[in-house]
């Protein structure tokens, strides 16, 4: 009797050290964060990310939150017109559906007016029980003026000033949210890139502006463009018209008289900066002069991006998977006829899903392509329709492309690109068939990562900062064909994990490199490699899926990626294992 009381008093006390923000030393800032389809306040990869890592976070115990930006109309609604231009509309959902509003509420000025801040909260569930609230603030509430409730509208929607306002309202409002709710014991800030850099302005403000050092051992800050055009930067005209003087000011002593790169203000001030996989940490270092940049490859979290029959089988033949997804090494004992039947089961979901969403009836006996990410120039959605007469010799007849991803509404090429592969698909017809599938989000990504046979990956080198598309097909055997970039140069093994196009990104070998021999070695390699094995050599190619099962999914996971981060970056123990 007495030990079961005294059980009863443990585990209370548990909860509720679980529950009280006084026990919460991690704090994980990202303008975007993808938990769930319907939870719409991500655009891609970066949120996606943020919400695996979350994810394991709380699966493995550790003592965090998180912070995002809540958009009412999300990033967009995606529909193609009869000659494949994009039409953007804004997202429409009840945010009380998913989330619940909590009564605090804080303060940011902007521009001279003061914005209130109001939060709604998700709480996830690891594994184990372990809850890990994540919070999405929101300015778009009575009290605020109609300009005002609109910076928490768009996910990268608007100007330069709507972006300023929407980092401060992150940044600043943000910590203050965390300190109204009792979050007074955290140790470390992890800014997912430099959007909530300003969080470092608040943090200054709360101390007296006594010392840049004591700054800078409380944040972490992870960088994941690999190209300097991609990272934020303010004009200081603009900073001093939006941001109060105190701040202004700060930022003119903290920065260069140029004005403000989001990322190098994180840079300056983090106790430790990582890239997301070996290749881009190198590049990082490289463009920023740092050789201190580690590096922590990221990963996906296993539980969401696991198709229901690979699950089942995990399950069976390497039990505890998702609490240590190494055991996925088991996977190669696993027998090729139930490999193959996970595999097939998982296809016809994405066929039926095909056919509901677009009317077009795919062959699930057909060699099955997919290629799903956003639709921006440098990812080369169109490279396999740079000889299209070379195509149809290579694929007539043998081969299926399902594509899917959204432009940025002011990236014109994208848009471009998606017309091309739009008309390509009318003009193959049944030859080769190509479908594009509207409205890319966290469901139809799931899908297709599950059901294609092949993931294609070609961005420009080095231009891919890891990607996380292609760790998510190893969790299902779906095998990558991609160029030797991002986090592919650590998971290619040919003929063994998938297969590599063109060279390595050493980017003094890139210098005037001609991008059409990366399409003729994905025809060759298409024609010589793939096509055969898939309807000729069932055992190797599902050889294949075996081991990428074993060496890649069980390694590129965010269960991985979160004990690195602990040991590396946070400095706390987790209760998981």
């Amino acid at each position: 009797m007495t030990m079961t009381y005294g059980r009863h008093i443990g585990h209370a006390l548990k909860d509720m050290m679980e529950k009280d923000p006084a026990f919460r030393t991690v704090a994980y800032f990202s303008m975007e964060i993808g938990i769930k389809a319907s939870i719409p306040t991500y655009s891609g990869g970066l949120g996606v990310l943020a919400g695996d890592i979350l994810k394991s976070n709380a699966d493995l115990g550790v003592p965090i939150v998180g912070m995002t930006l809540l958009y009412h109309r999300g990033y967009f609604n995606q529909s193609l017109d009869d000659e494949g231009y994009q039409k953007e509309t804004a997202v429409s959902w009840q945010p009380e559906r998913e989330l619940r509003l909590l009564p605090n509420q804080v303060s940011v000025y902007l521009e001279g007016r003061e914005v209130k801040v109001r939060t709604w909260v998700h709480e996830l569930t690891g594994l184990n029980g372990y809850p890990v609230p994540v919070y999405f603030l929101d300015t778009d509430f009575e009290g605020n003026t109609a300009d005002d409730r609109s910076f928490t509208w768009y996910l990268y929607g608007g100007d330069q000033r709507y972006r300023l306002c929407q980092e401060t309202i992150l940044g600043v409002g943000g910590l203050r949210m965390l300190r109204d709710m009792g979050y007074n014991s955290l140790e470390t800030f992890h800014l997912n890139e430099g959007h909530a850099g300003f969080l470092t302005l608040e943090l200054l403000r709360e101390q007296g502006y006594e010392s840049y050092d004591k700054i800078r051992e409380q944040i972490v800050f992870t960088t994941h463009t690999p190209v300097p055009a991609g990272h934020d930067h303010f004009h200081y005209e603009l900073i001093d018209r939006v941001m109060p003087s105190v701040f202004s000011g700060q930022l003119r002593r903290m920065m260069p008289p140029e004005g403000v790169s989001m990322t190098e203000l994180g840079l300056r001030f983090s106790r430790y900066v990582n890239g997301v996989s070996r290749k881009h940490t190198e590049v990082s270092r490289n463009m920023f002069n740092d050789p201190k940049i580690d590096g922590i490859t990221n990963g996906v979290h296993p539980g969401t991006w696991t198709a229901p029959g690979f699950k089942r089988l995990y399950d069976a033949y390497a039990p505890g998977w998702q609490h240590d997804p190494g055991r996925l090494v088991q996977a190669l004992q696993i027998p090729d006829e139930e490999i193959w039947k996970a595999h097939q089961a998982a296809k016809l979901r994405l066929v039926a899903k095909v056919l509901e969403l677009t009317g077009q009836q795919l062959d699930a006996d057909v060699l099955t392509i997919g290629f799903a990410r956003r639709a921006a120039t440098y990812k080369r959605a169109d490279l396999l329709l740079t000889d299209v007469k070379r195509l149809l010799s290579i694929a007539s007849g043998q081969v299926q492309f399902l594509f899917a991803g959204k432009s940025h509404p002011h990236d014109e090429g994208g848009k471009a690109m998606i017309r091309q592969i739009y008309r390509a698909s009318q003009e193959l017809g049944s030859t080769i068939p190509i479908v594009f599938v509207e409205n890319y989000d966290m469901e139809i990504g799931a899908l297709l990562t599950q059901g294609v046979d092949v993931w294609l990956n070609n961005p420009k080198r080095p231009r891919e900062a890891s990607g996380t598309s292609g760790m998510k097909c190893t969790l299902n055997g779906v095998l990558n064909f991609s160029v030797l970039d991002g986090w592919w140069i650590e998971g290619w093994i040919e003929d063994v994990t998938g297969w590599s196009i063109g060279p390595e990104s050493k980017e003094a070998e890139l210098i005037d490199y001609d991008e059409s021999q990366d399409a003729a070695d994905l025809y060759g390699k298409l024609e010589e490699k793939i096509i055969p094995a898939y309807y000729r050599n069932r055992e190797k190619w599902v050889s294949m899926m075996k081991h990428t099962i074993a060496l890649n999914g069980s390694y590129f996971n965010t269960t991985r990626v979160v004990r690195e981060y602990c040991e590396k970056a946070y400095g706390v123990s987790f209760r998981g294992l």
